[in-house]
């Protein structure tokens, strides 16, 4: 193709060719494999804690496996750092067929990996190592597909053309949602956690030969290979993105106005919503597996018609009004999930007082989303129990070197050895539901009036979802000159969702832990998402006019 052609890629009205279509299927498809090996970690959270962090004790465990998941979102600025500068200096389709080959075998290797009663601490870290080369694969992949699809795109299409990247991410999470369901229904509970859990990453080697396929079917982005032959390409891109304040001040302005608050509000949709059924609510895994993958379902069409529809109104106005309405209504949603899913907790929290009374000296804050804290305190032990049991609790305070108190509706728990178990006893004589109370919605029970409300209540938050994440891509692609795009875009994508979004799950947990409240965690998203609106509302501009190949 002459360079002339490449010049009209961003022709305004063009449409699509057959072959660019193609390219898109065939980028996306490959990305939905990465997606489906990051999003494993998460979903399969109990098994991760029970196999390679069994040597802790469960409330430990449970924030063990919580940060070894956001472990990999840690590192993703830095993949979007090292991988972008290559995709800007060298390629999009060369860098992105290294990101996910590392992704893919990363993976692999996590469904071969021995557990704690094998190998010992070398379990949790050799866990941790994989889960951290994942998340530096996926730091290079999103921007390089984003982009790469983004320069393929006619000019007035390009919102709609990228939400089919955007969907990649919620279909990860889909098919690793359904491939998990599938073999917990065709195996006992018992063969799942010996062996079952490890066969969603063993597949991983199968996607990987197939997204290699894919992905050398690929050309060179037209905008890439146009700069390529006119001798423009930067030759350092990161100082050029971010040594310089015309750009870097884009960058910022992208990340606290953009992806900070879609990246939150996207997590606490999906990700959290997950976490809350499973952990808060006590819905057994199949069924919440069931309930998340029908609203991701339900949802997932509306990152194509949220992307189509900022190509008319504007990219702005649709991420910033999913950030405001998602801020202003996650409260009464998630407290709609614990009435409806979990009525007997509903009513448990109202009705069940429990008091912590201690020395407030001895009770410090629990908040460490990076676990680098050691916790002895009996107060501070008290609470995270208590919180992993989803018992709501009042803090009172007691006389400086007072012994610490636990109260259940006005009997004592004494904290000892057996203090976790002691405390679940009182809490279900007092009127908390045991496991498997017949209230809590189960799939076992029929598609009920129960279940089909909480898919309504889920596919809401997952509607969220698609307002603040289908335009973004088209945004962030919008925002950066084409000779630093991929290296631009990524950085505030990946701070905003590897930092914002993946440290939500233990951040609002400590929240949770330390202020006794099922519900206080929200305000860590509620905030930020409105921190976005306000500054996105100033200082972020409209791009869904420009021409990207001018830049």
């Amino acid at each position: 193709m002459s360079v002339a052609q490449h010049s009209e890629v961003g022709a305004a009205h063009r449409p699509m060719t057959r072959e660019e279509k193609k390219v898109i299927i065939a980028s996306s498809t490959g990305t939905v494999f990465e997606w489906y090996d990051f999003y494993l970690a998460g979903s399969l959270a109990a098994n991760i804690s029970a196999n390679f962090f069994s040597g802790v004790n469960p409330t430990a465990g449970f924030i063990f496996t919580l940060l070894s998941f956001a472990a990999g979102f840690a590192v993703r600025p830095f993949g979007a750092l090292f991988f972008g500068r290559l995709g800007d200096l060298i390629g999009r389709k060369y860098t992105f067929l290294v990101t996910m080959m590392v992704m893919g075998l990363a993976t692999f290797v996590v469904g071969l990996l021995p557990g704690y009663a094998s190998i010992g601490i070398a379990a949790p870290i050799a866990f941790i190592a994989c889960r951290l080369l994942q998340g530096l694969a996926l730091g290079g992949e999103y921007g390089g597909a984003a982009t790469y699809v983004a320069e393929h795109a006619p000019q007035n299409r390009r919102g709609f053309y990228t939400s089919f990247i955007q969907i990649t991410a919620t279909f990860g999470l889909f098919l690793s949602l359904i491939v998990i369901l599938a073999l917990r229904l065709s195996m006992s509970a018992e063969s799942f956690a010996a062996w079952g859990w490890r066969v969603p990453f063993l597949l991983s080697i199968l996607l990987l030969g197939i997204s290699i396929w894919i992905r050398l079917q690929l050309q060179e982005s037209p905008a890439f290979t146009k700069m390529k032959a006119e001798g423009t390409l930067s030759k350092a891109p990161l100082s050029e993105a971010f040594g310089q304040w015309k750009n870097a001040k884009i960058a910022l302005i992208a990340l606290i106005g953009g992806t900070a608050g879609q990246a939150v509000v996207w997590y606490a949709g999906q990700f959290y919503a997950l976490f809350f059924l499973t952990q808060t609510l006590k819905v057994d895994g199949t069924t919440a597996n069931v309930l998340i993958a029908a609203a991701l379902l339900l949802g997932t069409p509306f990152f194509v018609v949220f992307g189509a529809l900022s190509d008319k109104i504007g990219r702005k106005p649709i991420i910033l009004g999913g950030c405001l309405i998602a801020a202003l209504t996650f409260f009464p949603l998630f407290t709609t999930l614990t009435k409806v899913g979990n009525p007997a907790l509903y009513n448990a929290h109202d009705n069940v007082k429990i008091t912590v009374t201690a020395d407030p000296a001895t009770c410090g804050s629990l908040f460490d989303p990076v676990n680098v804290r050691t916790f002895t305190s009996p107060c501070d032990l008290a609470r995270r129990a208590l919180a992993i049991g989803a018992l709501n609790y009042q803090l009172v305070p007691a006389a400086a070197g007072a012994p610490l108190k636990v109260e259940v509706a006005g009997k004592e728990v004494p904290f000892g050895a057996t203090f976790n178990a002691d405390l679940t006893a009182a809490a279900q004589a007092a009127g908390y539901p045991k496991a498997g109370d017949a209230g809590i919605v189960n799939v076992n029970k029929g598609l009920n009036g129960q279940f089909w409300s909480m898919i309504g209540i889920l596919f809401i938050l997952v509607l969220y979802v698609t307002m603040v994440y289908g335009p973004i891509a088209a945004m962030l692609v919008e925002l950066f000159p084409t000779r630093i795009r991929y290296t631009g875009m990524s950085l505030p994508y990946h701070i905003g969702n590897g930092w914002f979004g993946g440290f939500l799950p233990p951040t609002m947990f400590a929240i949770v832990a330390s202020t006794g409240d099922i519900y206080s965690g929200l305000w860590y998203p509620v905030v930020i998402a409105l921190m976005t609106f306000v500054v996105g509302l100033l200082f972020l501009p409209e791009t869904k006019d420009r021409d990207i190949y001018k830049s």
